[in-house]
Order: structure tokens, then C-alpha cells, then sequence
């Protein structure tokens, strides 16, 4: 098995449904992550501007590139959120479709030293772009207030003020720096009792959304996908928990240029989560650009 059949890209069909793409198209893959969305449509026959915030998906993306000739597949290394002044300095037509995979990918879980997985000890970090505050860092410059307020809202942590409260007296004793620290003071602090998931599951995902603003990267990214479509253009999104999928229902009811396709969101088919239990959470949205020209780009 090659490294890349380990990550298989999540409700690919759904996806190429949605989207259509076609020979001569401009796609935009704004999470490029292993490339699995990318290769798909580029199989399509259409031209590709892949993105990704870390800078380690360009050794995949040449990859890809030298398999169909590297002309039609464009790897920028940046943030979704910047659509617009991505576009403006490749110099390309108005996409036909746009593609927002969110979360972590498969392959940055799989990477202990990235620190994204609490079943993978590593550094304690969580950057996708390698650069910023890290989770280290919040976990020893935050307040006990603060890091509950933060496990709460962005984890869904009913038990936030206690793991809180343990986390200030652990890093105390010693930093939290590394995952495998992290998800024992979590676990040794939780409430015991039967549970579906781990006990710092919530706590790193809290973590995570905050190290990488990924929550505000969403918000602008829809904005900016809505304004950049061409007409009659689609735009896919695949969110895995209710904060991001939040966000993207209500700006698609909300939108003047898009038009959600569904009232409710696609989800994985039971044959697809056996293979790829990472589908089990995905939930996709997809809408069109009204049949109008789209702003002007600055």
C-alpha cells in the first residue's frame, strides 16, 4: 500500500457530482491536503488551483503535477480565506467550482510530529502552516478562565471549567508539550463513566480550532468563494462538526449570490464510512452562483 492509498478522500463521488467538473474548467481545491479531491478532478479533465497551509503539500502536489504535465495543476501555498488575491496573482478565469474539505487532513493526524492526534505522541503543536502560537503555548499562557472558555466554546466541553482547572495545576508541575502529556492530564482528569470517544478528543479539537483560527479562515473563505464563482459556478463544502457546518448553513441562507442546493446536508453512505471511518462526521453542502458576473477582484 503506497502512503497515499491510506488517505482516501472523503464523499469523492458527492463531490464530483456536485461540482461537475469538465475539460477546460478551473477548479479550486482550497484544502488540498494528500490530494486525493485534486486528482479526482484533474482525472475530470479540469485545470486545478490547489491550496494548503502547510507548507509540506507542496512535495505532493509536484507529484501530482508531474503526472499530467504540471500545466494544469496550480499549488499555492496559503490560507482559503485569501481567495480572491490568490486568483488576482495566478492571473486565471473566474472558477467553475470551488472545493472546502475543512479540518485536519488525514495525513497530518497520521504525523505525530505535527501534534495533531492525542492516540500519537509528539510535540504539542497543531500548526498546519508551521508558523504562530502553537497549542503549547495557549495551554501555558492562558488562564484557567480563558481555557475553559475555549474548551467550551470551540469543543463542546461540558467538563470545561474542571479539565481547566487540572491543566493550570499540571502545567505547574511541569509543561504540557507534548500530546501524550495532554491526553493523560485530560484522561486522568475526566469524570469517569462509560464513554463513545476519547476523553481529549474534544479538548484537542478545541485546541486546534483556535491555533489555526479556522473557524474565522471559514467565515472569509465562504465570503470570498461567493464573490470570486463564475456564473452558474458551484461551491462544495465538507464540515465534520456542528460549529463549522453551522457557519456554512447559515451564510448559504443567508448569501446574496449563492443558492443552496439542498435544504439539509448530503452524508456518507454506510459503504463509504466502513472503508474511511473519517466519513462518518462529514456532512456536505453544496450551492450555486447566481447566473451573474462576479465582483470585481481588488
Amino acid at each position: 500500500m503506497t502512503a497515499d492509498a491510506r488517505h482516501v478522500p472523503v464523499m469523492l463521488n458527492e463531490c464530483l457530482e456536485a461540482l461537475r467538473p469538465a475539460a477546460g474548467q478551473w477548479m479550486i481545491d482550497g484544502t488540498f491536503g494528500a490530494g486525493g479531491h485534486t486528482r479526482a478532478l484533474l482525472a475530470a479533465g479540469a485545470n486545478v488551483i490547489a491550496i494548503d497551509r502547510d507548507p509540506t503539500a507542496r512535495v505532493r502536489a509536484d507529484d501530482i503535477a508531474s503526472g499530467v504535465g504540471g500545466d494544469r495543476l496550480h499549488f499555492v501555498q496559503g490560507d482559503f480565506r485569501e481567495l480572491e488575491a490568490t486568483l488576482a496573482n495566478l492571473d486565471v478565469p473566474a472558477p467553475d467550482g470551488i472545493l472546502l474539505d475543512l479540518g485536519v487532513s488525514s495525513m497530518q493526524l497520521d504525523e505525530a510530529e505535527r501534534g495533531f492526534a492525542f492516540r500519537h505522541d509528539g510535540p504539542l503543536d497543531m500548526r498546519m502552516s508551521k508558523s504562530g502560537r502553537s497549542a503549547a503555548d495557549l495551554i501555558a499562557e492562558l488562564e484557567e478562565a480563558e481555557l475553559a472558555a475555549l474548551l467550551y466554546r470551540y469543543g463542546d466541553e461540558r467538563h470545561s471549567r474542571r479539565l481547566a482547572r487540572e491543566l493550570v495545576r499540571a502545567r505547574n508541575e511541569a509543561p504540557i508539550d507534548t500530546t501524550g502529556r495532554l491526553a493523560k492530564v485530560i484522561r486522568d482528569a475526566y469524570p469517569p463513566g462509560p464513554r463513545r470517544d476519547h476523553p481529549a478528543r474534544r479538548t484537542f479539537q478545541a485546541l486546534r480550532i483556535v491555533v489555526n483560527d479556522e473557524l474565522g479562515a471559514l467565515e472569509e473563505g465562504l465570503e470570498a468563494a461567493s464573490r470570486v464563482l463564475a456564473p452558474g459556478g458551484r461551491l462544495a463544502v465538507i464540515a465534520y462538526h456542528s460549529l463549522e457546518d453551522r457557519i456554512v448553513k447559515h451564510f448559504l441562507k443567508g448569501s446574496s449570490r449563492l443558492v443552496p442546493r439542498d435544504k439539509r446536508p448530503l452524508v456518507a453512505g454506510d459503504d463509504e464510512v466502513q472503508v474511511n471511518p473519517r466519513a462518518r462526521a462529514a456532512k456536505l453542502r453544496v450551492a450555486t452562483r447566481h447566473d451573474s458576473p462576479p465582483t470585481e477582484r481588488p
